[in-house]
């Protein structure tokens, strides 16, 4: 396959707000001499993109509202009509791939430096944290730009170029392998750097790959992989068995009472026990998740959220808007971080939930459904639904005595006798409205080859994603593509 030059792209000016350290050119920086140096420059490790904004505006939670407002936003229009997004700014493809490469380049100069400096004891979570962060955003990478793993095809098909050395010169070209070769690298990178990982190093957890963080991205990876017995494997050691007291708890009357902004911040806080993994990144998807123009409709509501469900119950979420243009969760609050302190002018943050013990809990019920341990699945599946349902408006509390499902209510309401099948079919459902305006139904559309059908309000225009579709894959950059690097196909 053709080769690309990596290093060139990766120093361009679209990632800003990075570490300083790798907007230093290799000679000019810092000699990373000591442990403390190297932690510090781990923190740049994790991709600081947003990929929400143009994977959901791609899937099936996105309607057209058939309104003015926003329509003009390619971010939100291109995806929408399944074309190659036009943007290049923030919440872009091309930002992210940017993003991760740059997290991926942070991660490589602190594996060099840790094997330079040599003091396996002192550096051993390091090395732990930079190769589980080096394969998160390969991973992410994978998933967005190359097709999605099938061991049938993925020797064949092309996936992204896996880095495992520092960006050090001018000119260095990198393969675009195999999808087979990207899953074997991060893999690999995994069953190294877990084992290492030590949760007692971080001053503040939930921005570094503490060890159940890992195990759940682990966890998440052996689906699209589809090992399930590693996935659920995995699914254990992220947090014990009962994941009880780490869901979402929205039926809460605690969370229910909670204003506007305070449920805002909740879904992205530090102190939330389901975030496990948060990153800060420059977005306005915050602010424009609520008015876009293809998003949360009333009829997808209606679907969504109030046809019947498998526990026999309403969704508990809290869903906002006045009119049709602003129908929305409350799930971001935007961190604007002046450019001097006092410029009037800055940059929009979001924090991003990147892993959750709510994902964690329903793949872990897909993995149990799939490798036939039936009962443990639907124990994860009843744990999501006791905070996550009520019995109607006026009780809006979970009831055990009715809301409880088993195998027999759960082929009752899908009408067959494939357990397996339906636990996975409710696990989807479950996942598609938990994370809707936070891109993992995305997710689901690959790995389940799920169609998508996208109709403007007016009826003229439909836009068809079939599950065999090239357009189920993210074009890459254009500077990418100029490299010599041969495009995804369209």
């Amino acid at each position: 396959m053709k080769k690309l030059n990596l290093f060139t792209i990766s120093i361009m000016l679209l990632l800003s707000g990075c570490s300083k350290f790798l907007d230093t050119s290799p000679d000019m920086r810092t000699e990373l001499d000591s442990p403390t140096k190297i932690a510090e420059l781990l923190t740049s490790a994790y991709p600081r993109g947003n990929y929400i904004p143009f994977i959901e505006a791609a899937s099936d939670n996105a309607d057209d509202k058939g309104l003015s407002l926003g329509s003009g936003d390619p971010l939100n229009q291109n995806p929408w009509k399944f074309e190659d997004v036009e943007a290049r700014d923030q919440d872009s493809p091309t930002y992210y791939w940017y993003a991760a490469y740059k997290a991926i380049s942070a991660a490589n100069h602190a594996l060099k430096a840790i094997e330079k400096l040599n003091l396996p004891d002192q550096t051993r979570s390091l090395k732990g944290e930079a190769l589980v962060a080096r394969a998160y955003a390969h991973h992410m990478l994978a998933i967005i730009f190359a097709p999605n793993y099938e061991e049938e095809t993925a020797n064949k098909l092309p996936g992204i170029p896996y880095v495992t050395e520092p960006e050090t010169e001018v000119v260095k070209k990198y393969e675009r392998k195999s999808v087979k070769y990207v899953y074997e690298m991060i893999e690999k990178d995994l069953i190294e750097g877990i084992p290492l990982l030590d949760n007692n190093r971080y001053k503040v957890p939930k921005f570094h790959f503490t060890t159940s963080a890992a195990h759940a991205f682990a966890t998440r990876f052996y689906l699209f992989k589809k090992d399930y017995h590693k996935a659920a494997e995995h699914g254990d050691l992220a947090l014990g068995e009962n994941l009880d007291s780490y869901v979402r708890p929205i039926n809460s009357t605690d969370f229910r009472f909670k204003e506007y902004f305070e449920k805002e911040k909740y879904y992205s806080d530090a102190t939330t026990p389901t975030n496990l993994l948060l990153v800060e990144a420059p977005s306005i998807w915050g602010r424009n998740l609520m008015q876009n123009r293809y998003g949360l409709t009333s009829p997808l509501m209606v679907e969504l959220f109030h046809k019947p469900n498998v526990a026999a119950a309403i969704y508990g979420y809290t869903i906002f808007g006045g009119n049709e243009s602003y129908i929305h969760i409350p799930k971001f609050r935007e961190h604007f971080v002046k450019a001097s302190i006092n410029a009037s002018y800055g940059i929009p943050h979001n924090m991003i939930p990147l892993i959750t013990a709510d994902e964690l809990l329903l793949n872990r019920a897909e993995a149990f459904a799939r490798i036939k341990k039936f009962d443990r699945a639907i124990t994860d599946l009843n744990v999501f639904i006791k905070h996550k349902v009520a019995y109607n408006l006026n009780v809006p509390f979970f009831i055990a005595s009715i809301h409880t499902i088993n195998s027999t209510r759960i082929n009752l309401f899908y009408g067959s006798q494939d357990l397996e099948s339906n636990i996975v079919k409710a696990a989807v459902e479950f996942r598609r409205r938990e994370f809707i305006f936070e891109g993992l139904r995305w997710f689901d559309i690959l790995r389940h080859n799920i169609p998508v059908t996208h109709i403007s309000k007016d009826k003229k225009e439909k836009y068809f994603l079939g599950i065999n579709s090239p357009k189920r894959v993210f074009q890459l950059p254009d500077e990418v593509i100029m490299s010599g690097i041969e495009p995804n196909p369209r």
